[in-house]
């Protein structure tokens, strides 16, 4: 085989391996809009129903996710300028997510309300913490192999749904074993508020620089 012909291979394989890895990230896309749309629905309903700011918070969160998710969808439909703009709409995304979520735990610390189960937070915390983590894994890898910023920034935000399930999962477990103790889930995702925020600052200043590269 002469050398044009094996370059002519490698050439096929690469874009065989890109459109593999896109239709990965599309994939997994999809599937974050549809499982978070009916997170959020039911993790709402339901924080509503029981009195719990930290289940509707974290069915906020949820609704979060579905909107980066699009933007990566968005995104892969090409263009050389939706890189940056997709990672920076993700970073505004962070920054809303952060407000939701101190908007929550203030309320409910000033309310001095609890809810009146934790048997709904319980359960939906550990189906997310399930599938965040697969989500978060297989894009991490679907955009360290594309080089892609924002679908990284994508994984970053389900990271952050992992963050908030534990916190969610934590304080329903400690407010089940101590009722006393109903400010103990506020109080730490008041504490991810400042990594949810710093993350949203670092993506957004990241995007930035991109767009003064590519343009």
């Amino acid at each position: 085989m002469g050398l044009s012909a094996r370059a002519s291979v490698g050439s096929s394989l690469v874009v065989a391996t890109t459109e593999n890895l896109i239709r990965t990230a599309l994939r997994l896309s999809w599937f974050t809009i549809i499982y978070n749309i009916l997170e959020g629905i039911v993790a709402i309903s339901l924080g509503v129903h029981e009195g719990s700011m930290a289940l509707a918070g974290f069915g906020g969160d949820s609704l979060i996710e579905v909107g980066s998710a699009i933007l990566i969808l968005w995104r892969l439909r090409g263009g050389s300028d939706k890189e940056w703009k997709a990672s920076f709409g993700i970073g505004i995304l962070f920054m809303l997510l952060a407000a939701i979520t101190l908007f929550s735990s203030v309320i409910q610390i000033i309310s001095e309300t609890s809810p009146n189960t934790t048997i709904p937070g319980v359960f939906i915390s550990l189906v997310s913490l399930t599938f965040m983590f697969f989500l978060w894994n297989a894009k991490l890898k679907v955009g360290r192999a594309l080089q892609s910023e924002a679908i990284m920034n994508d994984a970053a935000c389900s990271l952050a749904c992992i963050k908030l399930s534990f916190t969610l999962l934590l304080g329903s477990a400690i407010y089940w074993m101590y009722p006393a103790l109903w400010w103990v889930d506020s109080l730490a995702a008041l504490i991810l508020v400042y990594f949810i925020a710093r993350e949203g600052i670092q993506i957004l200043k990241t995007s930035r620089q991109g767009r003064s590269v590519c343009c």
